[in-house]
C-alpha cells in the first residue's frame, strides 16, 4: 500500500490573513444585502448566510448564489416594468 504525506502550502499571504485577519472587498453583488467576497490576500471566498453572517462559498452555496441571483433580477425587471 503506498501512502504518501499531504501536502502542505505555505505562503506569506496566509500569516498575514491569520494574524492580521482577512481584507474582504465584494466580488459579486447578488441581491440588495447578500453579496460574494472575495480576500485581496490569500484569495478566499466568501458568502453572506440567510443569517448574515460570512460562511465559505462552497459549490452548493456559489450555485444557491447564481439561482438567487437569477430570480432577484427577474423580480426587479417584472417591478420596474409595471412601475411604468
Amino acid at each position: 500500500m503506498r501512502t504518501e504525506a499531504p501536502k502542505t502550502l505555505f505562503s506569506f499571504s496566509g500569516i498575514v490573513c491569520g494574524t492580521l485577519g482577512h481584507d474582504y472587498v465584494v466580488s459579486r453583488k447578488i441581491t440588495n444585502h447578500i453579496n460574494e467576497f472575495k480576500c485581496t490576500n490569500c484569495g478566499k471566498e466568501v458568502t453572506n448566510n440567510y443569517q448574515g453572517r460570512l460562511e465559505s462559498l462552497t459549490y452548493k452555496a456559489r450555485e444557491a448564489n447564481t439561482s438567487l441571483a437569477t430570480f432577484f433580477e427577474k423580480k426587479m425587471k417584472r417591478k420596474f416594468a409595471n412601475a411604468i
